[in-house]
């Protein structure tokens, strides 16, 4: 099986606004049907960046294209866009409301209004569909607007800090919204700065920090920038096989941790059972996404992002 197409790809973007520069030298590649979340602080330029590749604003130089067009604002009606700043007529019904945000993007409103109708059943909220916004939750009339960016069938989606104001339900239904977009081979781009929904939803991610790309690739690739845990209980408290531990290695509550020798696990059973160490417990646990956050982007970064270390956070 070869490489899948590419749905965008953006290639050493530079953005400067009044001598500031918000976007130094990002480049970005998205292949067809996947999810790539764009992680960073507050203030990074992540939405810099995308508005640059929806084609909303001209980069000052670089190269961006999406669904092989250079000039994306072109083909605005194959794209579902989300915003950060969100806003709806607040006197509008909800369907007149969804079958308006498909018109804006060329399907006609008698297929937006039957089309409304649908995603809102599909989603457990048929009963909004005469409900002015204005007496919808901000949550409810957030979900509305995320509806509205499907509702003519994109084949690629953007969405902008698309979980800020949704409650633990609504998040987990958007997760799943996103993995069904994804499955029908639509291509999902989103940013955040929580963590927890990237690792959960995506395959690819890019890290920005103050306007650079620290890292672009495979969530497992950025996982993989850091060795993994081992973690061991034994029911000897010493013998020759302490030597066969690394210098590194602590006692957390009677479990051994240490980052796991490059050798691999097999000398290190070896040690452990020639030196009767009496294993009761050995696990091997990779590290996380936020474990590889904060060694990619560094803790100033994570720090802004309201993550800080475990060890930090426990004393």
């Amino acid at each position: 099986m070869g490489e899948r197409p590419i749905a965008a790809r953006a290639t050493d973007l530079v953005k400067d606004f009044d001598g500031k520069r918000a976007v130094d030298g990002v480049s970005l590649t998205v292949p067809e049907s996947s999810i790539t979340g764009i992680l960073g602080p507050n203030g990074a330029g992540k939405t810099t960046c995308l508005r640059i590749m929806l084609g909303i604003i001209d980069p000052s130089s670089g190269t961006r294209s999406l669904l092989g067009h250079d000039r994306p604002i072109e083909i605005a009606h194959e794209i579902g866009y989300l915003p950060e700043e969100r806003g709806l007529y607040p006197a509008m019904p909800t369907v007149e409301a969804l079958a308006f945000m498909g018109a804006l993007r060329g399907l006609p409103l008698k297929e937006g209004r039957s089309r409304a109708l649908k995603l809102l059943e599909q989603s457990g909220h048929a009963d909004w569909a005469k409900r002015p916004i204005r007496t919808l939750s901000k949550g409810m009339a957030q979900t509305v607007q995320l509806l509205g960016t499907i509702i003519h069938e994109p084949r690629l989606i953007v969405l902008d800090e698309p979980f800020a104001g949704l409650d633990a339900i609504n998040q987990q239904k958007l997760e799943q919204l996103i993995r069904d977009q994804a499955a029908a081979g639509v291509t999902v781009i989103f940013s955040t700065h929580v963590i927890a929904h990237a690792e959960r939803l995506c395959e690819r991610i890019a890290i920005i920090a103050e306007g650079k790309a620290v890292f672009e690739g495979d969530v497992d690739e950025a996982r993989g920038r850091l060795r993994p845990i081992v973690h061991l209980r034994t029911r000897a408290k010493d013998g020759p096989w302490r030597d066969a531990l690394p210098r590194s290695a602590s006692l957390v509550g009677g479990e051994w941790r240490f980052e796991l020798p490059a050798s691999g696990p097999e000398p290190l059973l070896k040690a452990l059972i020639e030196g009767s160490a009496g294993i009761e417990t050995l696990s091997i646990e990779r590290a996380g996404l936020h474990d590889a956050f904060i060694a990619i982007a560094g803790e100033a970064a994570a720090r802004q992002m309201g993550h800080v270390p475990v060890s930090e956070e426990a004393a």
